[in-house]
């Protein structure tokens, strides 16, 4: 479709929602309280499950699926993409400016649109499994400088292995939620002994993830050149990190109540058919990996990253980091081979996330963590305040979005306020 296609449907150039964009989340409205899927374009959220009902996607799929009349995505996410594709194009031609199914159509118009502002987004599907990489380099050496050896940061698997952990799913929750200050064991300056406290390092990590289409059989890996048919679409995902807590727990398993306390995505499940004009060719790697890990026709994605603070104190939220998709070391289709190349069965709608996705300039780092250099430089704000972690009543919002030639494709915000 090609990138000068116009809506009928007013969108601003800086709007995250043009129509070459179209992603997918599950909402409820002000007149109806039913979770149903939709699609946005503009300020304005389509109700797909009303769509399907009259038949405007039957050349697509037999209505009679209800693949959007549905409280979850996770139906429609695993058809085959050829069927994606082609609901799509469907979606992009009814919102077209040339198409009068729905621009000359008032009673439809209205039924079938609501204001962004007067919907509640809800979490996309039902996620199964939920997985966290380490795929930031620049954050690798960050953080290692920091714990480990400034002069030598990076474990010795680093290069070789797209290293990962399984997170919690259950927690995992959409925009817009209050997180409760998690508790746990901590370890306070100058003991040997833990406590138990509320954290008092409690800290962001910037982050994108993807959603899982059509899954595999157990004990059938994913080789690397099939990964892309296996993956729907993407979120900002910000993994929140109690780093007090984690500091004790981790060794020698890995995060645990640290992590499993809050993760919260952005509501808006973003194709990889909408984000194929924006790659880049992926970060080089050495020494050159294995070669289930090897693919020619890789790619990242030149998606820009914020991160904003706003305090009780703020009138507007302040950023506090840039960042880029494009920094991460180890790419989507290596970090889902290496997940199955064992054999592990993936899920339609599992969660895969990036690991910390930091830059390697003073302003890039996804963290207060990497940002304070560990607590070394508390970060100063506009108001005058300073943060080395995150306060009670503090919110961070997290953004994304790929610029293209006269519009944005987009992720919206993922909004999250800490309260004790």
């Amino acid at each position: 479709m090609p990138t000068t296609l116009k809506s009928f449907i007013s969108v601003s150039p800086d709007s995250h929602f043009p129509i070459q964009n179209l992603p997918y989340g599950i909402f409820s409205s002000k007149n109806n309280s039913t979770k149903r899927a939709g699609t946005i374009i503009g300020d304005q959220v389509l109700d797909l499950a009303l769509i399907e009902q009259r038949g405007l996607l039957k050349q697509c799929y037999d209505p009679s699926l209800a693949l959007f009349d549905s409280t979850s995505l996770n139906a429609f996410v695993e058809q085959p993409r050829a069927l994606q594709k082609q609901v799509r194009e469907t979606l992009q031609k009814l919102l077209s400016a040339d198409n009068a199914v729905l621009r000359d159509d008032e009673a439809l118009r209205q039924a079938a649109f609501h204001a962004y502002a007067d919907v509640t987004m809800h979490m996309p599907g039902k996620i199964g499994d939920y997985t966290d990489f380490y795929s930031s380099i620049d954050h690798a050496r960050n953080t290692g400088v920091l714990f480990r050896d400034k002069d030598n940061p990076l474990l010795p698997n680093y290069r070789h292995i797209p290293v990962g952990y399984h997170g919690r799913a259950s927690s995992v929750i959409p925009t817009n939620r209050s997180i409760k200050r998690p508790h746990g064991q901590v370890v306070p300056k100058d003991a040997t002994d833990p406590i138990f406290s509320p954290s008092k390092a409690l800290d962001f990590e910037l982050e994108m993830a993807f959603f899982i289409g059509k899954g595999n059989e157990l004990g059938e890996p994913i080789t690397i050149d099939k990964t892309y048919e296996h993956i729907f679409g993407l979120v900002v995902l910000n993994d929140w990190s109690a780093r007090d807590i984690q500091k004790w727990e981790y060794v020698p398993l890995g995060p645990f109540l640290s992590k499993s306390f809050a993760t919260s995505i952005s509501p808006w499940i973003v194709t990889l058919e909408a984000l194929e004009p924006f790659h880049v060719t992926p970060r080089a790697q050495e020494p050159t990996p294995l070669s289930y890990l090897q693919f020619n026709k890789d790619f990242s994605l030149d998606i820009q990253l914020e991160v904003a603070i706003k305090t009780t104190k703020m009138i507007k939220p302040e950023v506090i980091c840039r960042s880029n998709f494009s920094y991460l070391y180890w790419t989507m289709a290596q970090q889902l081979a290496h997940h199955t190349v064992a054999g592990c069965n993936t899920q339609p709608m599992d969660l895969i996330a990036s690991g910390t996705i930091s830059g390697p300039e003073v302003g890039s780092f996804g963290s207060l963590l990497e940002i304070t250099f560990g607590g070394a430089q508390p970060l100063t704000l506009s108001t005058g305040e300073t943060r080395v972690y995150i306060q009670d009543g503090d919110e961070i919002i997290m953004t994304a979005f790929c610029q293209g030639d006269g519009y944005r494709v987009g992720f919206g915000e993922v909004r999250g306020k800490i309260v004790g």
